[in-house]
């Protein structure tokens, strides 16, 4: 039986990559898995993490520029 391929972290929406860190985490918490699980799934929460902040940054800079708008500022594009 073949693994079930996952979604590149960013490729999937931040809800979706939220969701799914957080099964991470409450596996890796649970303490049952063996440790080559637990190591599988660590790595895929640090690209899980890694893929949300760059989203979140994303969203900050927009946000800001739209702020920048309102106020009559000058849009700088980054």
């Amino acid at each position: 039986m073949s693994e079930p391929v996952c979604p590149a972290p960013d490729e999937m929406t931040f809800g979706d990559a939220l969701e799914e860190l957080e099964g991470i985490v409450s596996a890796l918490e649970s303490g049952q898995l063996e440790l080559e699980e637990s190591l599988d799934r660590y790595q895929r929460g640090v690209s899980l993490l890694q893929a949300l902040q760059t989203k979140l940054e994303d969203a900050q800079q927009r946000v800001t520029a739209l702020i920048g708008e309102l106020e009559g500022e000058p849009v700088s594009e980054k």
